[in-house]
């Protein structure tokens, strides 16, 4: 899926890496329509707020996500492989929301940015994919691909680096069924004191519009299900 969405992406992603402004979270940004744009004024009473989206229940051993993996903190490519695999890595049998794993991967986070998520309420709603793959109680998988040697990133400085990390994921229904996960390309800054661990700083994420419902599913292999998560 990398290079996919690479062609169309990258050069709006690389631009805003390339301005020195750090990468922006965009979730609050879509006004549901596409776009990020102030709608401009609204009148009284023409806005509802929606409810936010409540939080989920701890994974155990009935969770088919694996444990989260070990990450080699001297290696940023490392840290953002393994904070994606979390962050995207869904078990809607216990999760709420995209936010669940969004606080599962604050290991692999700065300090500041675990603040900032724990803090974070996510609202309108969990969008359509989201309910297609909690109306078969599925689990997500990933396979993440970096876009190694790009020219338009900055190179690493002992402080400093950005990673582009295609993710493209699949949801298994606990029914059988199967049918596409998240998909998306995630513009990744970290950061870290010199000599210290690399950690996820901010990261600005493109989202490919694919409605699960739209492709074809299959009965998952039994070889495909990852064993039960151990505590």
């Amino acid at each position: 899926m990398g290079k996919s969405i690479a062609t169309v992406l990258v050069t709006v992603v690389g631009a805003a890496v390339l301005a020195g402004c750090g990468l922006k979270d965009l979730r609050e940004e879509s006004d549901g329509a596409g776009g990020g744009t102030d709608p401009g004024p609204v009148a009284s009473g023409a806005f509802t707020p929606k409810a936010p989206v409540p939080r989920g229940k701890p994974l155990d051993g009935g969770s088919r996500l694996p444990a989260p993996p070990k990450a080699d903190d001297r290696d940023p490519s490392s840290v953002a492989r393994a904070w994606a695999t979390v962050a995207y890595g869904y078990d809607t049998a216990y999760d709420a929301g995209r936010q669940d794993a969004v606080l599962r991967s604050l290991p692999y986070l700065t300090a500041a940015r675990a603040s900032a998520e724990r803090e974070h309420v996510s609202a309108g709603g969990t969008g359509g994919d989201w309910n297609v793959w909690a109306g078969h109680r599925a689990w997500t998988t990933v396979r993440l691909t970096f876009e190694d040697g790009d020219d338009d990133l900055p190179p690493d400085t002992p402080t400093l680096a950005y990673r582009e990390v295609f993710v493209e994921g699949t949801a298994h229904g606990r029914d059988g069924w199967t049918g596409p996960g998240p998909r998306l390309m995630a513009s990744v800054k970290l950061t870290r004191e010199v000599g210290g661990p690399w950690r996820v700083a901010d990261v600005r994420v493109v989202e490919e519009v694919l409605p699960p419902a739209a492709r074809p599913s299959a009965p998952a292999s039994p070889s495909a299900t990852p064993p039960a998560r151990k505590n």
